[in-house]
């Protein structure tokens, strides 16, 4: 059996950002075990990791992180040196229909996770590490200027970033009351491959390419700023391996746009790509009532990331959507799969009848 020097949970790895972050990792550092927890709810998809789940350093496990059961089981079995904690409900507008559900998976989760750390570690806290990645919607809403900084106090605006807000405060809760080694990530909106599609840039694309109408709230003037999601795992990669336990690193892309604006580059580029007359998918832009609590405008502030541990996003924006777009375009099969919930057979064809 292999030796590995670190064995690492990364809880969501099947979802968005976590299969970019997994990917990373298992094949960027050889002699680390990386096991993947995720409970395959909608927007978990194993079909993410397809190109190396069969990688020796890599392993699945079928567990919900808010099962103490499991997660202890987990831990006894594997014995991790760290974790990267990416496992959340994560849409906004579900979590206005379900609050519920957002509070048990984010918070009570959260819990669990740090409460098994704190029982399986037992104090001895040399080299390891409880990485929990959150998100920029915890500051609430900016005006037309100013950015996020770490200083920013919270102040969530929807059940949704209510609930990583309460998980932000239970992880440094754990740091300084039982001194558990940890770290904080806030993100900005990511973007790029796998993504699941009723998140704005996907559904837009795959809408456009359908010739259905496309959802603008409000009128549009909302702004954000949008980070490659493979900037966003070495970001997470830098912070795991170089981060300072106690703090907390804002990552951003320095890509501002008003929602308006992004859904026409998508037309322009979905155009030159389809062959269509200039303007041509504009014409499928539909104005929709506002969101309830809808925040105005996130930016972030990443010098701290920057100067303390040399990040900085790789892309441009255009060219990072430039080759989402192609990535979609090339795999339709994928799409087709999700929203059709055909992927989520894969589970069962390739793990409970092997």
């Amino acid at each position: 059996m292999a030796q590995y020097i670190k064995t690492i949970a990364v809880t969501g790895g099947a979802g968005f950002i976590g299969s970019h972050v997994i990917r990373l990792f298992v094949t960027k550092y050889p002699a680390y075990r990386i096991v993947n927890i995720d409970a395959l709810t909608y927007a978990g998809n194993l079909e993410n990791l397809r190109d190396i789940d069969r990688l020796p350093n890599y392993i699945f496990e079928h567990a919900d992180i808010c099962n103490e059961q499991q997660m202890d089981q987990l831990f006894g079995k594997y014995a991790f040196d760290g974790v990267i904690h990416l496992a959340a409900e994560s849409h906004v507008d579900r979590s206005i229909m379900d609050p519920l559900a957002f509070v048990k998976t984010n918070v009570l989760g959260t819990a669990v996770l740090l409460n098994t750390c704190r029982k399986y570690w037992n104090d001895d806290y040399s080299n390891k590490l409880f990485y929990h990645v959150s998100t920029d919607e915890v500051y609430g809403s900016l005006g037309e200027t100013g950015f996020f900084t770490e200083e920013t106090p919270y102040d969530p605006r929807s059940p949704y970033s209510a609930s990583k807000a309460s998980s932000d405060h239970m992880v440094m809760a754990y740091y300084h009351t039982y001194t558990l080694p940890a770290v904080i990530s806030n993100c900005s909106n990511n973007y790029g491959s796998h993504h699941f599609p009723e998140k704005l840039i996907p559904l837009m694309i795959n809408n456009i390419k359908n010739n259905k109408p496309l959802p603008v709230y409000g009128k549009g003037e909302n702004v954000r700023d949008w980070l490659w999601v493979e900037d966003h795992a070495r970001a997470i990669d830098t912070i795991f391996h170089k981060g300072r336990a106690g703090e907390t690193y804002n990552i951003g892309g320095y890509n501002e746009w008003k929602n308006i604006d992004l859904v026409k580059l998508l037309c322009a580029i979905m155009d030159t790509k389809l062959g269509r007359p200039k303007g041509e998918s504009e014409k499928l832009i539909t104005y929709v009532k506002d969101r309830s609590g809808h925040d105005l405008r996130y930016a972030i502030d990443a010098t701290k990331l920057n100067n303390e541990l040399g990040w900085k996003p790789s892309l441009q924006f255009e060219e990072g959507l430039e080759k989402t777009v192609n990535w979609y375009l090339q795999n339709q099969e994928w799409i087709n799969h999700v929203t059709s919930g055909q992927y989520q057979q894969f589970y069962a064809d390739q793990y409970v009848k092997r």
